[in-house]
């Protein structure tokens, strides 16, 4: 908005054109007269000096506002994985979930996590239960220390459960694309989220390799500004 300074500056510049003259302007005593002038055209002359004034006068405002006014701040890839990244990071840190299948199962007794201690007469259902060295880097997920190995027949190579690590860690973001524009001034960026597995013995880390396990997966951020500053509005 123009202050009271700049606008008297502006209309000092067109002091000059005679607003209430009334169309009669004498020099010399009076020996130019034209006061016929202004009857032939109904006063009109006046009406469109100040015209003309008021719209300069916007114009001019007008490309001070504009001028005042500043862009938006480019949003980069690396501010968009740092807030991203943040918002992961003040999320409380959590134990990565394994779905151990058949082969799994087999990892699991090498690697001493669990042992079986009971054989029903069927043959292919069993219990395991988790041994000391095991109840340090994982839990079962439905709670308890025995894994029920009770497929459906013999042949079920589908049936599986779940353990979770004891290790815990905030999930990262990486492989960013470039923003891109969006509805309403906001900005999307697509990105990986990945699993960590920080702390986690290798031998869960190859289990976490197994079939049904997902340690990454696509999202889009959307960023909006905030103050003049780009800001992480959702995650989807």
């Amino acid at each position: 908005m123009l202050s009271r300074a700049q606008f008297r500056h502006i209309a000092s510049a067109f002091a000059f054109i005679p607003f209430d003259t009334g169309g009669k302007v004498e020099k010399n005593g009076g020996a130019r007269q034209i006061g016929p002038f202004r009857a032939m055209y109904g006063g009109k002359v006046k009406n469109a000096g100040k015209m003309i004034v008021l719209g300069t006068l916007v114009f001019l405002g007008a490309g001070l506002l504009l001028s005042g006014c500043k862009s938006a701040p480019e949003l980069t890839q690396a501010n968009a994985q740092t807030m991203i990244q943040a918002k992961y990071d003040q999320t409380p840190a959590v134990g990565v979930d394994i779905t151990v299948d058949e082969l799994g199962l087999g990892e699991g007794i090498a690697a001493k996590y669990w042992e079986r201690t009971k054989l029903y007469p069927n043959r292919y259902w069993a219990d395991f239960t988790l041994t000391p060295e095991g109840k340090k880097v994982l839990k079962l997920q439905k709670g308890g220390d025995v894994i029920e190995w009770h497929p459906l027949n013999a042949g079920d190579k589908n049936f599986s459960v779940l353990v979770v690590t004891v290790a815990a860690n905030h999930l990262k973001a990486q492989d960013l694309g470039d923003p891109q524009d969006d509805l309403g001034g906001t900005k999307t960026v697509s990105y990986v989220e990945t699993v960590r597995l920080d702390g986690v013995p290798n031998d869960l880390k190859v289990m976490s390799d197994g079939v049904g396990n997902r340690l990454s997966s696509k999202h889009i951020a959307t960023f909006a500004l905030d103050g003049g500053a780009w800001k992480l509005q959702s995650i989807n």
